[in-house]
């Protein structure tokens, strides 16, 4: 019997497909969708993973599987799958926009090992042969201290901060995470380049949008040319002392062009920020290593594209 939050039947069919499979000779998979929706209650409730409800199974096995699952790229993966599946049927408005928030780390963040910072993980493939192959396989791609599991001081204490753009239509289309204290503006190439929307056939991923709007804290000369060169249109407000200068140009320091009407859809980022929020463990963070904590951010967008 379904409770309130679990996989619909719908939802469970769109993810089924994707997940890893064992070859039953290490070792069986627990039953993912039991074990998603531990997760999903886990993410809604933010509560402790030993104080899951015992109709989900083993908690260290839900625990472990969310760990595995944010290493190895299958919460990306899936993400990723999903948004193919709505730019196939024309779904995604690519008048995207650009924001950040920041996420209060509760005092159960700190405390990651201080170990150096591992080599590079190889994503998982969409069949794994094993839980024990697949945890061999996954390296954890953080360390290094707090600032290397994107924990930082800020004027709330110890944060996070949360970079994402999203789509018209208020879902995220790619996140980055940093130390709380980190500028938005240091953060907006990589959200833009890690948008990836596969081809459910052939073809490239889409990588590109029709448009990008972004508030002042994104307005400098870096962010414009790398939106000009690659032929994005924006529509950021500038700051009164590049007006300012730009104007002392005269006709050399050029026009800046200014859409009132576009720049008012830029709070569908803001909204896409407070859907992610209605999750509790994406709201405060509780997760000691950045990875995981991305993961758990990940599959609350993934949530929102499977219900939106």
């Amino acid at each position: 019997m379904l409770s309130r939050g679990d996989l619909t039947d719908g939802e469970w069919a769109t993810l089924e497909p994707l997940l890893p499979t064992s070859n039953n000779r290490c070792g069986r998979w627990r039953d993912h969708r039991q074990v998603i929706n531990g997760i999903i209650h886990r993410l809604s409730t933010g509560c402790q993973w030993r104080k899951l409800p015992e109709r989900f199974g083993p908690w260290q096995t839900i625990h472990k599987r969310h760990q595995l699952w944010s290493a190895d790229g299958t919460w990306e993966r899936l993400f990723q799958h999903v948004q193919a599946v709505a730019d196939a049927a024309g779904d995604i408005d690519w008048n995207i926009n650009v924001d950040s928030t920041s996420v209060r780390a509760h005092q159960h963040a700190a405390g990651a090992p201080k170990a150096a910072p591992p080599s590079a993980f190889k994503r998982g493939r969409p069949k794994i042969s094993s839980p024990a192959r697949a945890h061999a396989r996954a390296t954890v791609p953080a360390g290094g201290g707090a600032a290397g599991e994107a924990l930082g001081r800020s004027r709330g204490g110890l944060t996070t901060k949360l970079h994402l753009s999203a789509d018209g239509k208020c879902r995220p289309l790619s996140l980055v995470i940093t130390p709380g204290q980190r500028a938005d503006c240091t953060q907006f190439e990589p959200v833009v380049d890690k948008i990836r929307v596969p081809r459910l056939g052939p073809g490239r991923p889409r990588r590109l949008p029709d448009s990008v709007a972004a508030d002042k804290a994104y307005s400098n000369r870096n962010i414009r040319t790398y939106l000009r060169r690659r032929g994005i249109q924006h529509v950021i407000p500038e700051k009164s002392d590049h007006r300012a200068a730009r104007r002392n140009r005269g006709s050399r320091g050029g026009t800046a062009g200014f859409d009132m009407a576009r720049y008012r859809a830029r709070n569908s980022v803001e909204r896409a920020i407070n859907k992610l929020k209605q999750f509790r463990a994406v709201a405060t963070r509780y997760d000691k290593r950045g990875y995981v904590y991305l993961g758990t951010v990940t599959a609350a967008a993934l949530l929102i594209w499977l219900r939106t």
